[in-house]
């Protein structure tokens, strides 16, 4: 059969990305513990495609993906599908973005009791002729007491449940998702529970109120937090406080090379 895809196209134009996005697929993503955790990723893959062809293979990113449903994940394996796209797809630059849910045990403050919250997380990365580059991202709830309402009011304060988002490239072998997300959570007025007795309730209103926080304190803190994280090189932060007492949202970005 005729392959339209190898015919040469004459506008002489170089494609940076071609591929495919939305492909779900299950995936067992590595633990800090050594075990592995099954979830349902998004994933998009993609590669260039120089002046010399009309159109990439699609098929073929979904051969390289699939195998990956039962095998372990992390980032040193991102590696290795993108060297096999870079092949199969007779590539100089390949690229992958892995978005799934991630569940972390927690401990209820005063209780103990063990519940467990998802995160939001992404793997990003890219191959080429440069190397291999690599990016964790990570989106951690929080709760945030307004230190203007505490400050002004006679009683009482108001306060909004947040987002941390961060995106980081390091240098180290690895930064597992578990510790990132404890450093994140600990820089809002209070970490968010899934499960919480009437002790529990009490011990985060009064610690929350003890500890009241702009958007703006929660960049800032959150910034220095990662700056102590040995390997980091590159970041990301954006904090969202979804506002209680107004019908929009309060948000803080910043990026730094370290």
């Amino acid at each position: 059969m005729k392959d339209i895809q190898k015919t040469p196209d004459h506008r002489e134009i170089d494609i940076q990305k071609v591929g495919i996005k939305g492909f779900h697929l299950p995936l067992s993503i590595v633990e800090k513990k050594g075990g592995e955790q099954s979830v349902l990723a998004e994933i998009s893959l993609s590669a260039d495609l120089t002046r010399d062809f009309k159109g990439s293979h699609l098929s073929r990113f979904v051969e390289i993906l699939t195998p990956w449903s039962k095998k372990k994940l992390s980032s040193v394996e991102l590696k290795k599908i993108l060297e096999d796209t870079r092949s199969g797809l007779n590539s100089k630059s390949a690229y992958i973005d892995v978005r799934f849910r991630y569940f972390v045990p927690k401990l209820s403050p005063v209780s103990g009791m063990e519940s467990l919250l998802d995160y939001n997380c992404l793997f990003l990365a890219s191959l080429d002729e440069k190397g291999y580059e690599f990016t964790l991202g990570v989106e951690v709830p929080v709760m945030n007491l307004c230190p203007c309402s505490k400050e002004i009011s006679q009683f009482g304060a108001h306060n909004q449940r947040g987002y941390i988002r961060v995106k980081i490239k390091y240098d180290t072998d690895i930064i597992w998702i578990e510790d990132l997300v404890g450093i994140i959570e600990a820089q809002g007025s209070s970490p968010v529970y899934p499960l919480l007795k009437r002790q529990d309730e009490k011990f985060v209103t009064e610690a929350s109120y003890e500890n009241p926080k702009f958007v703006e304190d929660v960049l800032r803190d959150t910034i220095l937090a990662l700056r102590n994280i040995a390997g980091i090189k590159w970041m990301e932060v954006e904090c969202e406080d979804f506002e209680s007492i107004h019908h929009h949202s309060a948000f803080a970005f910043q990026r730094e090379h370290l």
